[in-house]
């Protein structure tokens, strides 16, 4: 019996606040969703249906085939049970495989002695199997086996990820504090881009969201960028299933004629690092990059396209001034040369977003690290009725 063609349960995490969006992907993927949860969703595949996962999805951490479930008091429970698994049949020999595990038991205060037991259990398996010893280790480049153990149930799986999901592979410059690719993903998905208007996105920095952008409105899948997956390192892995389902994102990418994604900053080595990511991403030719303070960004007249900015939130001493300006300058901006179009900020900093002088039309709740985060929105009508309908009291958020 192949892992790659058995069904079992297949539970696809994420980062908080992203599984919404990682739900909407899988069922457009053509699966069914079994359970969601705050970071992640759950449904029955194969191991080849993780294959297609992985490829495909943008706002995904992880992607991990259930092998078992069953009790656990402490970790002799864990060893006991998992010495009792095949896992000749999973491991290839010689093989590498590494541990990670998410725990949460109170006889256990580390988490690195959980994936000891697991380690253990799986090496002395092997040597009784085998006769030889497999060769295990921090690095996420072989075979991954996740614990999952909460109070006295623990799951089994083997990840089909390995490295996280979350970073698409293309970004080889990361620049000042970097958005995680996964979460541009995700705050673009829950805008109202209908992927042809203009995406204007002063402040680019290293040029994430510009770049998820155009991977998304091209349909171009992070599978695109990446050749080493923990799947390839298992039992049973049949190349030609992979090599199938790459095909399958060279043949969907699809090109936009006219569309426009317009990306600028202030800092010269900024934009020459943010076009060196889009070369490595493959969509250098759709996005115009300028030098300019973002007050200067060219913004199209006519058109219904959005706004999209990912300011500082003022997390150093002595910025917070700067930064008030800043923010009122960027809702004066909106006001004055962004009708017609839908403006997003994106911000951990709340009373900040105070100074944009603008009612936002709706908050969507983020993370980033451990940072609470808002994406707000704000309809930008054009003409007499902006100003009349959209300028926010002094106490709004």
């Amino acid at each position: 019996m192949s892992l790659y063609t058995t069904a079992a349960p297949v539970t696809i995490t994420c980062n908080k606040r992203l599984a919404p969006y990682v739900e909407q992907e899988v069922k457009d993927l053509g699966f069914e969703i079994e359970e969601a949860f705050i970071t992640g969703v759950r449904i029955k595949g194969t191991i080849n249906d993780c294959i297609k996962l992985n490829l495909n999805l943008y706002c995904a951490s992880q992607v991990l085939y259930s092998l078992q479930q069953f009790e656990a008091k402490n970790a002799d429970d864990v060893y006991n049970h998992l010495l009792k698994i095949s896992w000749e049949d999973i491991i290839p020999d010689p093989g590498y495989f590494s541990v990670t595990s998410n725990v949460q038991n109170p006889t256990i205060n580390n988490n690195m002695f959980a994936n000891v037991r697991v380690k253990d259990a799986i090496v002395d398996r092997l040597r009784e199997k085998r006769g030889t010893r497999p060769t295990t280790g921090p690095e996420l480049t072989g075979a991954v086996i996740h614990l999952f153990w909460k109070f006295d149930y623990a799951e089994i799986f083997i990840d089909t990820s390995g490295d996280s999901l979350a970073r698409h592979g293309y970004r080889k410059i990361p620049g000042r504090a970097p958005m995680l690719e996964a979460l541009a993903s995700a705050t673009i998905l829950a805008s109202r881009w209908d992927r042809n208007s203009p995406f204007i996105n002063p402040m680019c920095g290293s040029g994430t969201l510009a770049i998820e952008a155009a991977l998304i409105a091209s349909n171009s899948r992070p599978g695109l960028f990446r050749t080493n997956y923990a799947f390839m390192h298992c039992q049973g892995y049949d190349e030609e299933i992979y090599f199938a389902e790459q095909d399958k994102l060279e043949q969907q990418i699809t090109e936009v004629p006219g569309l426009r994604i317009i990306a600028s900053d202030y800092s010269e080595l900024a934009v020459v690092n943010a076009k060196k990511n889009a070369i490595a991403a493959g969509v250098a030719d759709m996005i115009e990059f300028e030098v300019c303070d973002f007050a200067s960004a060219e913004v199209p007249v006519g058109e219904k396209g959005v706004f999209f900015v990912n300011p500082e939130y003022g997390d150093r001493l002595g910025d917070v001034d700067e930064l008030e300006e800043t923010y009122g300058r960027i809702g004066d901006f909106m006001k004055q040369k962004c009708g017609g179009y839908y403006g997003y900020v994106f911000t951990g900093n709340l009373d900040l977003a105070k100074k944009i002088g603008l009612k936002a039309k709706r908050r969507i709740e983020f993370y980033t690290s451990t940072i609470d985060c808002r994406l707000l929105e704000y309809e930008l009508y054009e003409g007499s009725r902006q100003i009349k309908t959209i300028v926010a009291s002094p106490e709004a958020e």
